[in-house]
């Protein structure tokens, strides 16, 4: 039987940072009170001319093939998640895939907010378990800043989103001790709407996007924010446990966690719960903000520089978000 190894880990952020001081210049809010509720410090916005969604997912990408030591030619499949994409449609995966020269090779867009990288390796090793595939690009990449609302008025969610991109390789390997040993995912539509931006949409009279639809604030994020909270802390905690309890593991066995760096709170919540010091769990969220798809391929990159992703360990990705959607992943590092 095939199992799926990460061999390659890539990341881009854009060079333009915008601390907590910058969104004073546009919204009524302060370094602490962004700190207090979210662990935030400063942020990535992308920059107009230079970057794109596809470009910076394609920097992510030749920094984990180069990791990996493969061409771009070498993957099979492409599954690439974003809710920001650069087009309506296509999706920016068949951009990326041209700026990389990957003519012919499949791609699968998702949407699934800020899951989308664990659906996307799932996919991604649900191929590779099946023998379709022997290699798979998996990306998490978001533009945020360019329609976040930087007003008061939508300040609660404006501070804490940020751009950049992350990729992962994924390689067939016959060693059941060294790869994704599980993933799981799961949704519930009823929640839809406590964390939603409505336009555009099709099913409107019309045009898809009118000024009527901007002036009423529907491009806008939308978010219940107690609503939320209360529901990841749950999710996180059962989507882990169950990772763990599908393979035989019980919480102390874990040697890192990656999670959706969403809220410092929520990953501090979910770090107590489960008995893991700091040093067990990654936190970028200081830095980078909360980059949706991205924020675990991102986390997992910077985790594997510091040298934190030894041979053997045990490790969890989990992420809970809109839809509302959650999801993880273990790996035997």
């Amino acid at each position: 039987m095939a199992f799926s190894r990460i061999t390659g880990l890539g990341y881009y952020v854009p060079d333009n940072i915008i601390t907590n001081n910058d969104l004073t210049k546009w919204m009524e809010t302060s370094d602490e009170w962004i700190q207090e509720r979210t662990g935030i410090r400063e942020r990535r916005y992308f920059e107009h001319g230079k970057d794109t969604n596809y470009s910076m997912a394609a920097a992510a990408s030749r920094q984990a093939l180069e990791r990996a030591g493969l061409a771009p030619n070498d993957i099979d499949v492409i599954v690439y998640a974003t809710i920001t994409p650069d087009y309506f449609f296509p999706g920016s995966a068949f951009l990326m895939q041209r700026e990389l020269g990957m003519d012919g090779k499949p791609v699968i867009d998702i949407r699934q907010q800020c899951s989308g990288f664990v659906y996307a390796l799932s996919i991604a090793d649900q191929f590779i378990k099946s023998g379709m595939y022997k290699t798979a690009l998996v990306i998490g990449s978001e533009i945020q800043s360019s329609w976040i609302d930087k007003t008061t008025a939508g300040r609660n969610t404006a501070v804490i989103f940020g751009d950049g991109a992350g990729a992962a390789v994924l390689t067939a390997t016959e060693d059941p001790q060294h790869c994704i040993l599980s993933t799981h995912l799961h949704a519930d539509g009823r929640f839809a709407e406590d964390l939603f931006v409505k336009e555009p949409g099709s099913s409107r009279p019309g045009r898809a996007a009118t000024k009527e639809m901007l002036d009423e604030g529907g491009f806008n994020v939308h978010m219940n924010g107690n609503a939320v909270f209360k529901h990841a802390i749950v999710r996180f905690g059962e989507v882990i446990n169950e990772a763990l309890e599908a393979n035989g593991y019980q919480q102390s066995d874990l040697d890192l966690l990656v999670p959706h760096q969403a809220n410092i709170r929520i990953s501090d919540y979910v770090r107590q719960q489960l008995g893991l010091d700091e040093a067990q769990v990654v936190n970028n969220i200081q830095r980078f903000g909360n980059t949706t798809a991205a924020s675990i391929p991102i986390a997992m990159a910077e985790a594997w520089e510091q040298g934190r992703l030894q041979d053997g360990n045990l490790i969890c990705l989990a992420a809970f978000g809109s839809g509302f959607t959650w999801a993880s992943a273990l790996i035997r590092w």
